[in-house]
């Protein structure tokens, strides 16, 4: 990407400098996250996106840590395993002075951080391993610029809010910003111990510090909206409440350590992303590009942890029933019965300075809730939540009716009714990823492949859950639809030329006849016909599509593959999870493998052993790992949430309940796993623990323990 940001693109991240190479250090907590270099401080490095933010607003934009005027020497800096904590060790370099001077390493330095409720706390603790005291000066700069979230992405605005009088008091000091929004906003500073200077962007200490005598040093960075909130410097974060997360972790064990590492990462940053709101808990969709709400993320990190977490699934329905939109409105491109794209606070989005307030450009939000609330019935049988969730189900589907079918040809599709809209409304919403065979632009009102097979989807499961309520007939209704649009999808997206469902249906109904990983979303959704699915599989695994590491977006051959490009030919762990699921619905378990297998060699070589929002699609090299792409959002939820999904559909695991069952279909397990436990797995009342062996052509399944009846099912 570059500065200059083309019309088009103006809702893209813009990069100046790699953020490969900033190696930040991110926390999370509600609506604040924070992000870091590797020393603990916030500076204008790699694409300026580090700070401390709250509601889309950046109230922290410099904090910069210094000791003697000397540069600090990195020992060690991480994140702890849960995501609650950061810790940076430092040293000093041998300072030499008129009178004495400081050894080289014998100063040890250690910043530790936590971010809950809006306050970010820091506790620096000093020891001294000289045999004499040393004299520190120990500095502290901040700076707060009160930056919407879209202008740190690259947004320029004509006009800004007005800075506020810094005030400063015994313990600390106040930044402050008016927005244009007449909204206050306040940065407050307190320090334990009172520091010996004070002034409007920072504070200093001088410090002796005595042969092994440790000294600590505590502030916090509150972020405050409306007005000042009374905060203690020496405060501490309470235990985390939501442990739900990283109880996924907990839930699986396998013979192999890394994959055990790659597991208890992602369910540490899930529990990181996981915000509770009123409506119970939802997964914001990554940091910190879009640390916030979003339908369609939040529907596919529920469906990938559905079978271990449910209530994740509950609080994502309820949510987006609550904001489904109930009327038409262009500048939001919301119609009645819409799911609900993304939601954003911040200065930009009250002044509808950007659409994403409460925006509504998305085309696969509404089946896929439809879909999230039919999987959620048949892996909790909550009755209670269905009846309470039908009328946003039905008002889904008359919107897929209604409003999704532009041009009345039975297929689902989107043109934005708004200049400032996302041109693209699927899940590749980049300006230029819909384009023919040539590289030339889809234009007019666009029918992704993917979405028919949500639509397809979603009529399958209202069926069931039709069914459930005893409404037979509308069940019927709805089966019969979903059959007609599974005949008329294979009829006009099929191109037997190309190996591959099309890409999309332009305004014109032409055939966007590229191979793209989309396709691989009809086997998931089981739109697809057997002999185009056996065609399809072969495809999705060719060295042009697949990279080694994982399924390109677009395949080599296309006319605007880029190994580099945000949508045309990276790899996206979520995409390699779904497609991997569509392989395994039709039988392909080698194939499907082969994805899991490629994202888990991936995770060896991620910091942390995180897989980001995405990473580029250039060919897998001996002993290279893959090539980072420079905005990725890491953590993302549904990146974190990607082995789960792969782990449950190698297995082939579903659930019945009537009578209670587990089912193993056709289980498969990578040659690097040999067992694998599964703890605790609620089923109804029911919790099971149980052992599983692969052998050379399936896989054992044992009962380790059970708290009431349950039968388990394994299908060779």
């Amino acid at each position: 990407m570059d500065d200059l940001i083309h019309v088009n693109e103006r809702w893209y991240v813009s990069a100046t400098s790699p953020r490969a190479d900033a190696r930040t250090r991110v926390l999370k907590h509600g609506d604040a996250f924070a992000v870091f270099d590797r020393l603990g401080d916030i500076q204008p490095a790699g694409l300026g996106e580090q700070g401390l933010y709250r509601d889309g607003t950046r109230f922290l934009s410099r904090l910069e840590f210094s000791v003697s005027g000397v540069p600090l020497l990195l020992l060690n800096s991480a994140v702890s395993r849960d995501n609650n904590a950061f810790s940076v060790d430092l040293t000093l370099p041998e300072i030499t002075a008129p009178g004495g001077g400081i050894p080289r390493d014998s100063v040890h330095i250690r910043r530790s951080k936590q971010l809950c409720d809006g306050v970010l706390y820091e506790t620096v603790e000093l020891m001294n391993y000289a045999h004499e005291p040393v004299n520190l000066q120990l500095a502290l700069n901040l700076a707060a610029d009160y930056s919407d979230i879209f202008e740190v992405r690259g947004q320029t605005r004509a006009q800004r809010g007005t800075a506020l009088p810094t005030a400063l008091s015994g313990d600390g000091l106040r930044l402050g910003y008016r927005g244009l929004d007449a909204r206050p906003r306040y940065t407050q500073v307190r320090f334990d111990p009172v520091p010996d200077r004070l002034v409007e962007d920072g504070a200093g200490f001088d410090l002796v510090l005595q042969p092994r005598e440790p000294m600590v040093l505590r502030w916090s960075v509150a972020c405050d909206l409306d007005a000042p909130a009374e905060h203690a410097a020496s405060a501490t974060c309470p235990p985390p409440a939501q442990a739900n997360g990283s109880r996924l972790g907990r839930m699986l064990y396998s013979s192999n350590e890394q994959f055990n590492e790659w597991l208890g990462r992602s369910a540490s940053d899930l529990d990181l992303l996981v915000s509770q709101t009123p409506y119970g808990p939802y997964p914001y969709a990554g940091v910190p590009w879009f640390s916030t709400a979003f339908g369609r993320d939040g529907i596919i990190t529920a469906l990938q942890t559905l079978w271990l977490w449910p209530e994740l699934a509950r609080g994502v329905l309820h949510y987006l029933a609550a904001h489904q939109s109930q009327q038409l409105d262009r500048s939001r491109e919301a119609q009645p019965g819409k799911i609900l794209h993304e939601m954003r606070g911040g200065e930009m989005a009250a002044l509808r300075e950007i659409p994403f307030g409460s925006y509504y450009g998305t085309a696969d939000a509404t089946p896929l809730f439809v879909v999230l609330a039919a999987e959620y019935h048949g892996r909790t049988g909550d009755e209670a939540t269905l009846r309470a969730l039908w009328p946003a189900v039905e008002a889904a589907l008359d919107w897929i009716d209604r409003y999704g079918d532009v041009d009345g040809d039975g297929f689902v599709e989107y043109q934005r009714q708004t200049a400032d809209g996302l041109e693209q409304q699927g899940w590749k919403d980049s300006f230029d990823s819909i384009s023919h065979a040539d590289g030339a632009p889809a234009e007019g009102a666009i029918a992704l492949c993917e979405v028919q097979a949500y639509v397809y989807a979603a009529r399958c499961g209202a069926a069931r859950l039709a069914r459930a309520l005893g409404q037979h007939e509308r069940a019927v209704q709805l089966e019969a639809a979903a059959a007609q649009l599974r005949r008329r999808f294979n009829e006009a997206f099929w191109c037997e030329d190309i190996g591959s469902y099309a890409l999309a249906l332009d305004g014109r109904k032409q055939a966007c006849r590229v191979r793209a990983s989309n396709a691989g979303h009809a086997l998931w959704a089981g739109i697809a016909e057997p002999a185009q699915a056996a065609t399809l599989a072969k495809t999705l695994l060719a060295p042009g599509s697949f990279s080694g590491w994982g399924l390109r977006t677009l395949a080599e051959r296309e006319a605007r593959y880029n190994p580099m490009s945000y949508h045309n030919g990276s790899v996206w762990p979520h995409d390699n999870a779904i497609v991997m699921a569509g392989l395994a619905r039709y039988g392909f378990h080698d194939e499907a493998l082969r994805l899991l297998t490629g994202l888990f060699d991936a995770s060896l070589n991620m910091e942390l052993m995180r897989l980001p929002e995405l990473f580029c699609g250039f060919p897998r090299r001996d002993g290279e790992g893959p090539t980072l792409y420079p905005v990725a959002c890491a953590p993302q939820a549904w990146a974190a949430g990607s082995v789960f999904q792969m782990l449950q559909n190698c297995l082939g695991l579903s659930f019945s309940l009537d009578p209670p069952q587990l089912r193993f279909e056709r289980p498969r397990l990578p040659v690097w796993i040999d067992t694998l436990e599964i703890r605790d797995l609620p089923m109804g009342e029911a919790r099971i623990d149980l052992a599983l062996r692969r052998h050379e052509n399936d896989v054992s399944v044992n009962i380790l323990r059970q708290s009431a009846p349950l039968q388990v099912a394994v299908l060779i």
